[in-house]
């Protein structure tokens, strides 16, 4: 298997279609020293060591930048199709095959927000690059469509949950082995195995690590140009609305109203962003009741626009919004890398078994403390606590599938009040966030309700009852950070 910017413990390039003995040069050194004296072997073992290891140096610079490349074009070609963060399987073409875009349908929960931009379709079209819709597993299906259509080659993106993850392994298992597969990395910019080759602390160990390597990776996305040869086939027409009505899912959560799917309507918010809101976004981006954010979360969790784009556009506001731009790049570039640094090197990232020993041993100490309020999942669900504040940001999430970043901190840290354990308390905010945000279901997810409720990223502080050291949050310590009111009355009355 060849990736991209893939999984560390294999390198850069695997044996799917590579053979490690046969790089590039490797027969040129090979000469014969079986006449040569003792002195001359040793003169000659050391000039081979040294050309050898000068060679593989030139070779990683070249495979490198044009790993990059490669990377870069397939962010944009996906963003292009706006599937990059579903299971997306393109058709790696350098020769004269026309290039496919395939999207496996059968795993995205919220639909709409996948589906309804798929009229975007028509760009790939335009550019003579084919869209091909699979119906179920990739194991199961995608192999066959190779195989039928002579695909030369398979290239997918990247995610660290275990889920994506197996989707992966599994179709490097089933996909002939004379197809190469490649895996980039897109979700980030520098790719996740290569900011850190181990589980981090928190932002203050990644940071520099991140930043050091920054200038090589975000760089200009280069063009997706009209392929030069036509697909012999042309795909089927597919029928978008057929397709999600043969779909067994969850229907009572419906689509919102306020974020239209797809890569234009996302560039469009990205664009209000940096001329509307960037100027206050490092001032007041933890002020619920404040337009301050740059809600982009769900473009680019659905992978219709790309954090690397992002950042490329709020850069060129720094001269005017210096703080607001840095306050960005730190949380879309290091803390979103961080949850996925977390989530990648620690199995358990949805789990108590995933905490540090300190916050594990705090949280048994305190699991059959008293609670004051106890609800069930039914009541937490609706909104129906006596705590408004607690109540109208969950309001919120439902009806907007999005909650305000700051009151998601204090929303799960209420969870583990108000609930049996810590381990309901995390199983029940992962399934809440999971079920009603957009951007569910993504690390940055897992690791929020890890570092809520189990410390995750963050230190031990005064022990209290059920909490013990886990930083603490209450109603009191949110009025004096912004109108607690004024958020209240603005769903107080909506129905879920």
């Amino acid at each position: 298997m060849e990736y991209g910017r893939t999984r560390p413990q294999h390198n850069s390039y695997l044996n799917h279609g590579y053979d490690e003995d046969q790089d590039e040069g490797s027969d040129v050194l090979a000469h014969s020293i079986s006449d040569q004296s003792d002195g001359e072997m040793e003169d000659t073992n050391q000039t081979f060591q040294t050309e050898t290891e000068q060679m593989r140096q030139r070779q990683e610079t070249s495979r490198k930048k044009s790993v990059k490349q490669l990377m870069d074009s397939i962010t944009s070609l996906l963003e292009l199709d706006g599937t990059l963060s579903s299971p997306s399987w393109w058709k790696a073409s350098s020769s004269r095959i026309p290039s496919r875009v395939y999207l496996r349908a059968e795993i995205v929960k919220n639909f709409s927000a996948c589906y309804e931009h798929c009229d975007n379709i028509s760009d790939c079209n335009k550019l003579e690059i084919s869209f091909h819709l699979l119906i179920g597993y990739a194991k199961d299906v995608l192999p066959q469509f190779v195989t039928d259509n002579d695909i030369g080659g398979v290239v997918t993106d990247f995610s660290p949950l275990r889920t994506p993850m197996q989707w992966v392994d599994d179709v490097t298992t089933a996909i002939p082995k004379n197809i190469p597969i490649c895996q980039v990395d897109a979700h980030n910019i520098v790719p996740c195995w290569e900011a850190s080759p181990k589980l981090e602390y928190g932002a203050r160990t990644i940071r520099n690590k991140i930043h050091n390597q920054l200038s090589g990776y975000l760089t200009e996305f280069p063009p997706v140009c009209v392929h030069p040869f036509t697909p012999k086939e042309k795909p089927q027409n597919v029928d978008w609305a057929k397709i999600e009505s043969s779909l067994t899912v969850d229907r009572t959560v419906g689509p919102v109203d306020w974020a239209t799917p797809g890569s234009t309507a996302g560039l469009k918010m990205l664009e209000s962003f940096c001329k509307e809101r960037l100027k206050y976004f490092s001032k007041d981006r933890n002020n619920p009741n404040k337009i301050a954010l740059s809600n982009l979360s769900p473009w680019i969790h659905f992978g219709q626009i790309s954090v690397q784009r992002s950042i490329l556009i709020v850069k060129q506001y720094r001269s005017k919004y210096k703080e607001g731009v840095e306050a960005y790049i730190e949380e879309a570039i290091i803390r979103r890398e961080l949850a996925d640094n977390f989530c990648f090197y620690n199995k358990n990232y949805d789990s108590i078994e995933g905490a540090y020993d300190w916050a594990k041993t705090s949280l048994k100490l305190h699991e059959k403390d008293k609670r004051k309020y106890l609800y069930t999942r039914e009541k937490l669900e609706k909104g129906q606590t006596h705590d408004d504040l607690w109540n109208a940001a969950q309001i919120q999430m439902t009806i907007e599938g999005k909650m305000h970043g700051f009151l998601r901190m204090y929303w799960a840290k209420k969870i583990l009040e108000w609930t049996g354990s810590p381990t309901e308390a995390l199983e029940t905010a992962i399934y809440l966030n999971d079920r009603f945000n957009l951007d569910g279901r993504d690390p940055n997810g897992y690791v929020g309700c890890m570092w809520s409720i189990c410390g995750i990223h963050d230190q031990g502080w005064k022990e209290r009852e059920i909490f013990g050291k886990i930083r603490y949050m209450n109603y009191d310590g949110c009025k004096r950070k912004f109108d607690v009111a004024a958020f209240v009355r603005k769903y107080r009355g909506k129905k879920l």
